[in-house]
Formats: structure tokens, sequence, C-alpha cells
């Protein structure tokens, strides 16, 4: 084996070499099954960090899971529609939507997919994810839409889908609904402006330009100003028309002035109050952002230009009395940041049923628990039901008619899918009228409505083949999105959870602590990292995270990461120059060093075993490390050094034997975690032993073996590290070679050890002491501290130091074991404190020139 580890160089040669095949799931296999109900990223052409750590995570689990005897689902999805992609293909071709047949808008946007799938695609290959590529998916082909229509369908038919004009969440920039979940809130500053309606009501409000929208004026019931006028009419100012005064425990008597105008809408407590009231709509808003004919004068004006306007007109009126500066937070889209407005519409929405969903989630185990609750905190606070109808071209279409005769709602038949209502017609007339006159559906469906059947799909729905599924993996941005409506469609279509846990991982930052950001400049792609430091590092580096909490990305680590990876290889260098075929031994032939370490091994099994079962890589990887650097590599692979060189041929077996067994168990533990570097470390261990072999991640997951857990053998091994660490750092210490020779070394312990590997690792006959050598404490050096009694005796400060110096032995030891003593000072007793000497003592037995080393558990003298 070459000394340098070449990370790139292997990694790409075990692509070429693994087989998709070798990751293939079988319904049929006899083996427990294990179904991982993966995220479908959104195909952006660039598999980024954060998609990166998930994966990492997911990987880590498919792989343990398989080494474990499970037969492990891993498959992969695309969630390809969505506006991202129709923004950005019209900034691609300088087209809007509307310019292009639909068909060949769709037919853009579905190229420009395929090619971001396939440089995602590379990127996941690359980091060695052992994915079922078998059972990939692409939601925008009719294999699966055809599942999303299904779904619609049923659910229509079982109730709990329906049509309704009801207020919803519309982004003028993108010309479409969006759900509630897809808002995001951006922190800002505006103005307060304080109204005046009429000499007694006087309204603050942060959006003057929904004037024209007003439809009541609120106060609170127990606010004793404005009681009077709960009952009154107030007119509208700018545009001169009545509306009612009314009384609600919601509105805050603390904010503005007290009194607020209730808009149709302005937020969500506007649709709250324009409910629990039945208050007229004014829908003043169009769908592009403009006022329309209700504003009057101020019709195609933006919101901005009309707050403008209307607040100028109202400064001349003398209604305008003041203004405040204050910070809000405003809905914003989530993908072109623009802000949202609440316009009433008819759209589709599907049924939330709260209380069921709560219950149910509850089924499911969270992994950090506390996740739970966000999920609970999100369902709670919903103000309607999931808008699930969206003014788009890429997306499924909404499988629906229109009786152009009499207006029926038409819904396909289950048989008829996949259908697109804008091409085809229904296969049957109107079942109220009898018309065969029809109008598609134009809208189509939100993209969460593809991948919230995810979990289904993978398992063969309609045809269920075995539910729930066991785990999903994802990030804690979506649980209020994928999480919460993959449970509410699981249940609506077949009564079940969808997954009996799920994992919640963080998101990624930078090195600098931010999210990681292109405008923050502090964005690293899994490309760059793999250049320098291939897969592996990057995938230990996501071994480090913790589970639901935020990773920041780290050079030192990868670096942390890559130099493990190389002493990882050193050691099996080692290893395999001393290996002759596979080795065996007799349990009666290991010797303490190979008890001790076969010991801590098997401890070390079982702590990563549980561990990883556990989902906490960072502890797994963390013990794995530390095992094979310090207790294996620096500890035992020098004690028994001398064994593997200069030893006999029965000393040698059971070191042999050992090497193999510590290795095998590492290169199989860390392979989850680092497939590239366990795969070559497995190949070339056997090569060196003349055996072919199937892929380490073919093989079973190392096991306790419980009779080899030996915590005598322990104790034993410990003490004998200790006694090499303690003379090695003596010969270190004394400017010696490490295999410099010793005359001797005698030892005095506790317990009987074996000598041999002590021997050797030392250069040196060891002889075990059976009593305790007499020894002696002597005052080597006596060190005064001149800042302190310097100041104190001036001229007198070195006969302070000589009076010092003449004292015994047994007088100067009390100083180093911090007591006073007392000395004469030109005929004066001084009292001479510990502080001011730093002594320095030696041990010695007495008739002999040897150094005694103390360690913990063991006295060792050392003839040089």
């Amino acid at each position: 084996m070459e000394k340098e580890y070449k990370a790139k160089e292997i990694e790409e040669k075990w692509l070429k070499l693994w087989k998709d095949e070798m990751f293939y799931f079988d319904w049929n296999s006899k083996k427990p099954h294990y179904i991982i109900d993966t995220p479908p990223p959104y195909p952006t052409g660039s598999f980024h960090l954060g998609n990166a750590l998930n994966w990492c995570y997911i990987d880590f689990i498919a792989r343990y899971k398989r080494m474990k005897g499970y037969e492990v689902m891993f498959p992969q999805g695309w969630d390809c529609h969505g506006l991202p992609t129709e923004v950005k293909v019209e900034e691609i071709h300088e087209i809007s939507k509307n310019d292009v047949p639909r068909e060949e808008f769709r037919r853009l946007c579905m190229e420009f997919t395929m090619k971001n799938i396939e440089k995602m695609r590379r990127t996941m290959r690359r980091l060695g994810f052992s994915v079922d590529w078998s059972k990939e998916y692409i939601t925008m082909y009719p294999e699966y839409y055809t599942k999303t229509q299904l779904s619609f369908v049923k659910m229509y038919k079982n109730g709990l889908i329906y049509k309704d004009y009801h207020p919803v969440v519309f982004c003028p920039r993108c010309q479409t609904t969006i759900a509630l979940a897809e808002i995001e809130y951006k922190k800002g500053k505006t103005k307060l402006n304080y109204i005046r309606f009429e000499d007694d009501v006087v309204i603050a409000t942060t959006r003057p330009e929904l004037i024209p929208a007003c439809v009541a004026v609120a106060v609170h019931p127990e606010d004793d100003r404005y009681k009077h006028l709960v009952g009154k009419n107030v007119k509208v100012p700018l545009f001169g028309y009545e509306v009612p005064i009314i009384a609600d425990e919601d509105v805050d008597p603390e904010f503005g002035t007290g009194i607020v105008m209730i808009c149709t809408f302005g937020d969500k407590q506007d649709v709250r109050w324009w409910k629990k009231h039945k208050l007229p709509l004014r829908a003043v808003l169009n769908k592009d952002g403009r006022l329309n004919e209700l504003a009057g004068i101020y019709q195609g004006l933006t919101t901005k230009e009309a707050r403008e306007k209307i607040l100028e007109d109202l400064a001349k009126e003398g209604r305008l009395l003041k203004q405040e500066e204050i910070e809000q937070n405003v809905g914003v889209c989530w993908r072109c940041k623009t802000p949202v407005e609440i316009i009433a519409e008819n759209q589709w929405f599907v049924k939330v049923e709260k209380e069921k969903i709560i219950e149910n989630a509850k089924r499911i185990k969270w992994v950090p628990e506390h996740m739970l609750q966000r999920l609970i905190d999100w369902v709670e606070s919903m103000e309607w039901d999931w808008v699930i109808s969206r003014q788009r071209i890429f997306a499924t279409p909404i499988p629906v008619w229109y009786c152009k005769n009499c207006g029926e709602i038409v819904v396909a038949d289950e048989s008829w899918l996949p259908v697109d209502p804008t091409k085809d017609m229904p296969k049957k007339p109107c079942p109220k009228c009898g018309s065969n006159e029809f109008e598609g559906e134009t809208d189509v469906l939100d993209t969460w409505m593809d991948s919230s059947i995810t979990s289904l799909v993978i398992c063969g729905w309609p045809d269920l083949k075995e539910y729930p599924t066991h785990l999903r993996p994802q990030g804690h941005d979506i649980i209020r999105t994928w999480a919460f409506y993959t449970i509410l469609r699981s249940l609506a279509l077949v009564g079940e959870i969808p997954w009996y846990e799920i994992v919640i991982n963080g998101m990624v930052l930078g090195e600098d602590g931010r999210k990681m950001s292109k405008s923050l400049g502090n964005v690293i792609s899994p490309e760059e990292i793999i250049e320098k430091y291939g897969a592996d590092a990057l995938r230990q580096w996501a071994a480090t995270g913790v589970i639901g909490e935020d990773v920041a990305f780290s050079w030192k680590e990868i670096k942390s990461a890559y130099r493990f990876e190389q002493k990882f290889w050193s050691i099996v260098r080692f290893v395999t120059m001393h290996l002759k075929g596979k080795p065996t031994c007799k349990p009666e032939l290991l010797r303490d060093a190979d008890r001790w370490i076969l010991s801590k091994l098997m401890k070390l099994v079982k702590e990563v075993d549980e561990s990883m079962s556990a989902y906490r890589f960072d502890k797994a990887l963390k013990a794995i490390r530390s095992f094979t650097w310090y207790e294996f590599a620096d500890n035992y692979l020098e004690i028994v050094k001398n064994r593997l060189y200069s030893g006999t041929d029965e000393e040698k077996i059971p070191a042999r034997f050992t090497l193999y067994k510590v290795v095998s168990t590492l290169i199989k533990l860390i392979a989850p975690i680092t497939p590239f570097l366990a795969e070559e470390c497995w190949h070339r261990l056997h090569e060196a032993m003349g055996e072919k072999v199937e892929s380490v991640h073919l093989q079973s997951y190392p096991e306790c073996e419980e009779d080899l857990i030996d915590e005598e053998a322990e104790r034993r091994g410990e003490l004998i590290k200790e006694i090499v660490v303690a003379v090695r750092r003596f010969k270190h210490d004394k400017d010696m070679a490490l295999n410099a020779p010793l005359k001797s070394v005698r030892i005095y312990a506790s317990m009987e050890i074996d000598t041999r590997d002590i021997a050797g690792a030392l250069n040196a006959s060891v002889e075990l002491l059976k009593e305790m050598p007499n020894i002696e404490v002597r005052v080597k050096r006596l060190k005064p501290n001149f800042k302190v009694i310097g100041p104190m005796f001036k001229e007198k400060a070195k006969d302070l130091v000589k009076a010092v110096e003449n004292l015994s032995d047994e007088e100067k030891l009390k100083l180093f074991e911090g007591k006073s003593v007392t000395v004469s000072l030109d005929g004066m007793d001084v009292k001479v404190s510990p502080e001011w000497f730093d002594v320095e003592i030696e041990k010695v037995v007495k008739g002999e020139s040897v150094e005694v080393l103390e360690t913990e558990n063991a006295i060792v003298l050392v003839e040089v």
C-alpha cells in the first residue's frame, strides 16, 4: 500500500466499480424491510450543502440498516413542479408564460428541469449515496402525477376537497395563490398613520391605501373611551360611504388610538372579523396588486402609489393628524419576496381536520422529540383550510371540468386518469343536465399535492404492498409543509400515519455562523469540498452535526476529517505488512495487551451501535476516531510492535489475530460514514491475506462479542499502557530516542502483568518487584521567588535564601508540602512562607542510581 491516501483517486475508482444493483430493494426479500420516505428535492441544478447534510444523514441510516440485516429501500424522487422553474424559464427565454402555448411552456420547463436533475444526480453519486435508483420517481411525469390526480379524485369523493369563494393569500408578482405555509416574514419599518374619520373617531393604520376596502370600525367592548360609539355609523374619509362601529375583544386598546379599521382584507385578523361579524366584502385589489374601480380616482394605482396619493389627499383635508415610525413583519411570497395580499377568490381547498392530524402526529416517533410541538403549533395556528389551486402552468392539472350549460363541476373518473382538462374532455355527458359542452379547469395543483403522497407512492399506492413506511428524514424548515401535508394526506387516503418515525435535521450555517447565502458570500459548494478533500471528508463533517440542530460548516473540521483518513490508511498499511493468510488464534495464546484492546474494541462496538441506532452519528464518529487514533494506534500498536517484528512465531500469532480483528471491525464500523475509505481498506486488508471478498457494504455490522469483554484484562492493559507511556515520556524529557535501550526497568504494582510487551516497547529488561522499593524523597533544588522576597527583605534577601538552603531536607520538604518554616536572620526568627520558594524534589532508592517514576498505579525504577 502507498504511504499517502489519495482520496479523490480512490473515490472515483469505486464510483466506477460499484453497481447500482447492490442497493436495489427487493419486495420479496425475507429480511425485515426498512423503507425510507426520502425527500424529493426541488431540481434547482445545485445540490447544495444543506441537501448534502440531509442526504448524508439518510445514507448513514440506510447503510447502517443494511449492514444490520434489513432490506432497505432508499428511493430518490424529484419534486419538479413549481413556481421557481416557471420564473427561471421565463428569464432564460425572455418570455412570459402566457406568451407561448401552455404545452410549449410546459415543454420548456420539463427540458430545463431534466438538465438540473442530471446535474444533481451527478453530485449525489459523487457523494457516495447508496440510493436505489430503480425506485427513482419524477413528479412531472404522468406515471407520477396520475397518482396525484387520483388522490384528488378520491379525496373529492370523500368530501375532503371542495371549491369555495374564500379569502386566500395571493402573490401579485407571481399571479398565483400561495398556501399559508408558504408565506415568509420580512422585518422592516413603516409609518403608523393617525387618520381622523370624524371628530371622535381617529384610527391608526399602516395601510391607508386600503381605506376604500373599509367595511367597519372596531373598538374593545371594555374601552370606556369609546363605549358610546358602538352601534353608530361613521363615514369613510375620501369615499363618503358609511360603515358600522362594532365592539370586539380582539381589538388592542393599547395600539394606536385603540380604534381599528377593518378592511377586506388587510391581514388575517381582518378575515377573522369579516367571518365573525358577517361583514360585507369590498375587494378593492386586483390580482396584479393594483386598485380596482371601488377605489374611485385611485383605480389602477399600485398599493404603494395609492398609499402616497391617499395620504397626500388626507393631509389636504386635514385628516392626517400625525405619523409614527414603527417596526413591522411583512408577509412576502416565499419565491419572489413580493409582499403578499389577501383577496377573496374561488379556489380549491383541502379540509384540515386539526384534532385528527395532531392526535395521529403524536403516534409518530419524533427525533428530536420537541420537533412535534412545531407541527402542533402550526396546525393550531392555521386560519383556514389548505388552498391547493394555483394559477400557473407547470404543475399537475386539476382533473375537473365545468359544464358550460349548467355550471356543474365534473370531476374525472379514476379510469380516465391522467387527464389535462385544457386539452381532454370528459368521457360522458354532464350528470346534471346531459350537456357535452365543457370548460376545462385551467388552475393547477399546488406542488405539495405531488410531494405529500411520496410515502404512499413508494409503497405502490393505490395497491399498497406495506404501510406505513419506517422513516421520514427531513429538515425542520418544512415541518409545516411537507411533514404536515403528508400526515394529512396519508390519513385522508388510507387512514394511517405515513411513517413510524421522523428524523429532523437542522440547516447549514456558514463559517461565520450565519445562514449560507450568496449575498453574504459564505456559500460553500459540495463540489468545492470534494475537489480538495474528497467526499468522505465532507461526510465526516456532516456526521459531526447533531440531529435537529443547525450545523456550521468548517474547513478546519474537513481538514481534520481528511487527516483521520490518512491515519486510518496508515494503520491499515501497517497491519497488512504483518498479515499472511487469515490469522486465527486460540484464546489462551492472547496476551494482556491483546485482551485489553479486544475488550475495549467490543465496548466500542456496543457504543457505536447504540449511537447509530439513536441517530447520534456525532457520538459514533467521535468514539471511532478516539479509539482508532489513541487506543489502537498510539498505544496498542506501539506496545505490540516489538512482538510483531522480533517475537517468536508463537508470540506473533495473537498479535496478528488482534490486528486483523480490530482493523476489520473498525472498517465495518466506519463504513456507513466513509464508504469509499472503508471499501478500499476492506479490499486491501483481504488482498494482503490472499482473499477475495465482496463489498464491505454487504457485510454484517459488527456485533459485540460479550466473551471478549474482560474487565480484569482491561485493568492490566491500562497498567501496561500507563507504564509504557510514563517511561517513553521520561525518555523524551531526557532527549533520548524512544527506541534507545535502557539497562533495566523494575516495576512495583498492585497486580501481576505481562512484561513481554513492556520490555519490547521500552527496549529494556523488565522485572516485577514483589515488595515496595525503599524510596526517599529529596529536595533537588530551591528556587527563590525574588519578586516577593526582594521588596520585603531588600539587601537581606540573599541572606534569607542562604538560611533556607542550610535547612535540613526534612524542613525544606515542609515548603514543598505547603507548610511554613522558621529561620534565623540577624538573630531574629523569620517565618518563611511556601510561596517564597519553588521547591523541586526527586525520588531516589537508597544506594542505587535509578530514576523513580510514579504513575497512578505503579512505581517504576528506570536504570539508564
